[in-house]
């Protein structure tokens, strides 16, 4: 079990060209582990962490709806966005700049063989981060992400998640508003569900910039002792 985990900070880069890089490793790593089997061998499989921010970016899930898109292509085009519908989980969502997006491409036979357990463990890292802020974040009952004022009219989520797993091998993963233009959220039903508002970090705080490194540094710590893993920064 190889429980070595490797960073690798992409800076802002394009959706398509990271989706791209990320099945380039996903595909790496399940190609090893088909290997090892049909050859009875034990080669380790690697574990990788992606942060990154994406230009703006709406992506819909396999699950979704294109109708929680609530603008025509022309408009897209207009507002600097694009769109993709994409292999993960769940229904709609945006990424932009100020946002961290993190993707965990982890063989979880190195970790637990458990997704449900995997996608927990993701919201409580963000939640033990957000507590470091002096925010109360939680989850939503049958709703995957962190939110703020779960159970009240105030609800608002503020890190949305969607992932893939084939052979228990994880990508895509999450996106925390960190110093997000929220007006962008305008423009879809996020996750697709209604009536739900979004939130940011450096709107709860009432600042006008929270440093994303910071909150990337706070993330791995709580990511190492989640998994039990050992991060190797590769910057």
């Amino acid at each position: 079990m190889n429980k070595e985990v490797e960073v690798r900070y992409l800076g802002v880069k394009d959706y398509k060209e990271t989706w791209d890089y990320q099945e380039e490793l996903f595909k790496g790593t399940l190609d090893l582990k088909i290997k090892n089997r049909r050859e009875e061998s034990d080669i380790p499989t690697h574990n990788y962490l992606l942060f990154v921010e994406h230009p703006h970016v709406y992506t819909l899930g396999k699950s979704g709806d294109k109708e929680n898109l609530l603008i025509s292509d022309e408009e897209l085009k207009a507002k600097n966005a694009t769109f993709y519908k994409i292999n993960r989980g769940g229904d709609i969502t945006y990424h932009g700049p100020g946002q961290i997006v993190g993707y965990p491409i982890l063989d979880l036979d190195n970790f637990f063989t458990d997704i449900h357990k995997y996608l927990r463990l993701l919201e409580e890292m963000v939640i033990l981060t957000l507590a470091e802020y002096g925010l109360k974040a939680e989850r939503s009952p049958g709703e995957t992400g962190v939110w703020l004022d779960v159970g009240t009219p105030f609800a608002r989520k503020i890190c949305a998640m969607g992932v893939r797993a084939s052979r228990w091998v994880t990508m895509h993963g999450f996106a925390l508003n960190v110093n997000a233009d929220l007006g962008y959220f305008d423009n879809i039903i996020p996750c697709g569900i209604k009536g739900k508002a979004v939130t940011s970090l450096n709107v709860e705080l009432g600042r006008k910039e929270i440093s994303i490194e910071e909150v990337e540094e706070k993330l791995l710590k709580h990511f190492a002792e989640l998994f039990e893993a050992e991060m190797k920064l590769s910057k």
